[in-house]
């Protein structure tokens, strides 16, 4: 069999000396590998695991549910947020209800760009919604994203330098493998046809798109909320309320 990767989360209920070099013992008795281990917060530990045996994984399994001083809560292949939480020690806060919404703050941005980059290395068709209050750090984080993805980044629409709004992109930008930024506020505030179309023909490429203020995208086009794989937002503090009433003046203002 091929080698697989598994992600094993349990709970410490009674962090005695020694639990981490038993479960290590086991591991290694069993011959599976332990390719990272770290806490994740608090009294949870997370493991990413290799082997060529999926019934070393069961036994495992029903071996750890015997053990007093901890209880299981995840053995399964890993999925990017478990990867992410074992580098990290923490897990991204995911919404309850839309499990396609991240929420991030300003303070976790290592995690946001580590998170970007692992999305951006995907290839084919993506549509990523970034929320957030202005100079929150949105476009910095996608372009760090992209650098750790090693993909260029190529600016649709954007507020960073001034106001860009482009009507065509050259022979090297137009490139599936790039990542398209593109400010949701700016493409549809001062939209032109020259722009509409480019916008068109980007939305129809099988590449990566993020698009910042995607509330304010899906309001002023025909794209909808079901069009986004993920939707990110990134916060000052957890209880800052995102709101657009307060900035889409100055957008159009300035035109």
């Amino acid at each position: 069999m091929e080698l697989k990767q598994w992600y094993l989360e349990y709970r410490i209920h009674k962090n005695r000396p020694g639990l981490l070099g038993d479960v290590a013992s086991l591991l290694g008795m069993l011959n599976v590998n332990i390719l990272t281990i770290n806490g994740v917060e608090g009294k949870t530990r997370g493991m990413l695991l290799e082997t060529d045996d999926d019934e070393k994984i069961r036994l495992l399994g029903d071996m750890l549910a015997k053990v007093s001083n901890i209880t299981v809560t995840a053995l399964r292949q890993p999925k990017l947020v478990d990867i992410l939480a074992v580098r990290h020690g923490r897990y991204i806060e995911r919404d309850s209800d839309d499990k396609k919404t991240f929420r991030f703050t300003r303070d976790e941005l290592g995690l946001l760009v580590d998170f970007l980059g692992e999305i951006f290395k995907r290839e084919g068709n993506q549509i990523i919604g970034l929320r957030g209050m202005p100079r929150v750090g949105k476009t910095e984080s996608i372009i760090a994203g992209s650098v750790c993805a090693m993909k260029r980044w190529t600016f649709v629409s954007s507020t960073l330098l001034r106001q860009t709004v482009r009507s065509q992109l050259s022979e090297e930008e137009n490139n599936p493998n790039n990542i398209f930024i593109i400010d949701g506020i700016v493409s549809t505030i001062r939209s032109n046809e020259r722009h509409h179309q480019l916008l068109q023909d980007i939305m129809a490429m099988p590449s990566t798109k993020v698009i910042e203020h995607p509330d304010i995208f899906v309001r002023e086009s025909d794209y909808e909320y079901s069009d986004f794989n993920i939707i990110i937002e990134l916060r000052n503090n957890p209880g800052e309320e995102i709101v657009y009433d307060t900035f889409t003046e100055s957008y159009a203002d300035d035109i």
